[in-house]
């Protein structure tokens, strides 16, 4: 199994987020979280159940 939030965790530790942004609906999910990175893949969602996790982490940046 992929380490999906593993991974994304690794690239925002190294400076590779650019931006983030809350919307209602991103493919098939509601709401969502969506962190931009200046590398490949750029957009990666996160949902609902995992923003606090993530808000911690972006609140350091």
């Amino acid at each position: 199994m992929f380490p999906y939030h593993n991974q994304i965790k690794k690239r925002i530790r190294n400076k590779e987020l650019v931006d983030y942004e809350y919307v209602k609906s991103y493919k098939k999910i509601k709401p969502c979280l969506l962190l931009y990175f200046n590398t490949e893949p750029i957009t990666r969602p996160i949902r609902e159940h995992r923003f606090k996790e993530y808000e911690l982490i972006l609140n350091k940046q």
